[in-house]
């Protein structure tokens, strides 16, 4: 049994060399004579209560290796329940942050593009502490330190007042002395 902030106590049991039983359907359609026997562990987790206050029910996971110990018991569920923080951060990265946007032509501007949308995203995640909470109506406050990337990004915009100006004041210069006369121009529009 361990202890969870979102769920309350979880309980996690596990039973080894269990196998799903197999069809002749989907994967398996052209085997034929007996079909394999794949075993795995199947862990049951069940919860106090749910964020969002209904009835909780048993959830059931199958794991794909057998001699499961404890800790790997505890890593897997834990590891199923963050999946949904996962989920939110790509659709963060991809709908909010236009990760998917672009036509990129080559792996390596790929990577830069990627590279580039994470540091927005690391960005997004140190200026918690700095934007002000601006929220929807039907949003609940949220302390600074647990706002998530979307609220911060809108509060970003007033974050530009507080920070300091690196650049230095623009030099006043007068228009250059432009194409000679009888010159024809020869940059297309």
């Amino acid at each position: 049994m361990t202890d969870t902030r979102l769920y309350g106590a979880a309980t996690a049991r596990s039973w080894d060399r269990l196998h799903p039983r197999l069809t002749h359907r989907n994967a398996w359609i052209d085997q034929t004579g007996d079909l394999p026997l794949i075993e795995g562990t199947v862990i049951r987790l069940e919860v106090n209560h749910l964020p969002s206050g209904a009835i909780p029910k048993p959830v059931w996971l199958w794991w794909s290796e057998t001699d499961a110990t404890p800790a790997d018991v505890d890593r897997l569920w834990q590891a199923f329940l963050r999946r949904f923080d996962i989920e939110h951060t790509f659709r963060l990265l991809k709908q909010t942050l236009g990760w998917t946007c672009p036509k990129i032509r080559t792996p390596q501007a790929a990577d830069r593009w990627t590279w580039l949308i994470l540091a927005v995203y690391a960005q997004l995640r140190l200026a918690r502490g700095l934007t002000g909470d601006l929220r929807r109506p039907w949003e609940k406050p949220t302390p600074p330190e647990r706002l998530s990337p979307a609220r911060v990004r809108r509060g970003f915009r007033h974050l530009r007042a507080k920070t300091a100006c690196l650049a230095s004041a623009p030099k006043p210069s007068r228009p250059g002395p432009g194409r000679p006369p009888g010159r024809p121009n020869k940059q297309p529009a």
